[in-house]
């Protein structure tokens, strides 16, 4: 078996998550047949290709394209190929010392911290985790990767625990506290910024931060951050600072990154944009 993608069948890729407690695998197997095995941690992913089947609580499952995975820390199983193609997935290994950060009733996402079956169809619920997995590691978007991953996991363990239940309100965390981390996000929009570290600025804990920053302004902190970047991005190419420049100055990891970001507020190119602004200008 490879260690990356490659001509071959078989192949799995490792990376560290958005915290040292989260081990993102992105994987293929067509002749690899897993002996029956447990994991210390949760394992959460999605099928992607394929068809993956296994054994797991007494009972046969298999898991299709869009599928989630939800194995609980210490739940055997095994898995192979349950047809020819074989089968594509992508799985987060979070270790459980974790979940006390994630389930919090002042966060208001107290739930069950086991999830009730193995397999589940929940086709947003697999949409949110791939946008997580895929911006892990991205450059300068920690808190983006570390927001998504955690908000997914929330998500997931309050709608598929073993008692389903809905996240409520969390308990306001003072307007001053949210100031100081606004304050500190614009202050430092040109970092890569997490949300530890805004979690630290207001004494809170990760989720609790996260959560009650999205009631008091409406959006979560990494959305807060992008338009930030966005904004001084844009009065630096008002005033003449070359494109890459200004992603680079506004705390972008490279023109790249800022074209979709750019994009994403706007539904246009800076380069498009900045003609159109000239244009009105004259």
């Amino acid at each position: 078996m490879s260690t990356a993608p490659s001509g071959r069948s078989d192949w799995a890729r490792f990376q560290p998550g958005t915290t040292p407690d989260i081990t993102l695998m992105r994987a293929h197997f067509t002749e690899h047949v897993f002996e029956r095995h447990s994991h210390a941690q949760y394992a959460i992913g999605v099928t992607h290709s394929g068809v993956q089947t296994f054994h797991c609580r007494g009972a046969a499952h298999a898991s299709l394209p869009g599928d989630l995975l939800l194995f609980n820390p210490d739940e055997a199983h095994d898995g192979q190929r349950g047809t020819d193609e074989g089968f594509g997935y992508a799985i987060l290994y979070v270790d459980p010392d974790a979940l006390p950060q994630h389930l919090q009733r002042d966060a208001g996402t107290h739930g069950s911290a086991f999830f009730r079956a193995p397999v589940v169809r929940d086709e947003a619920g697999a949409a949110a985790l791939q946008r997580a997995m895929a911006a892990i590691g991205q450059p300068q978007e920690s808190l983006r990767g570390e927001a998504l991953t955690t908000e997914v996991l929330v998500q997931l363990l309050l709608r598929h625990g073993e008692t389903p239940r809905s996240a409520q309100a969390p308990l306001a965390a003072g307007l001053q506290r949210m100031l100081r981390v606004r304050d500190h996000i614009r202050a430092h929009a040109s970092r890569d910024l997490s949300v530890s570290e805004l979690a630290r600025e207001a004494g809170l804990s990760r989720v609790h931060l996260s959560r009650a920053f999205a009631q008091h302004f409406g959006v979560p902190p990494h959305a807060y951050l992008n338009a930030v970047r966005l904004e001084h991005a844009k009065r630096l190419l008002c005033a003449g600072t070359p494109l890459v420049q200004a992603a680079l100055d506004a705390g972008f990891a490279d023109q790249s990154h800022f074209n979709r970001r750019f994009k994403g507020a706007t539904g246009l190119s800076p380069g498009a944009w900045l003609r159109q602004m000239r244009g009105a200008a004259r």
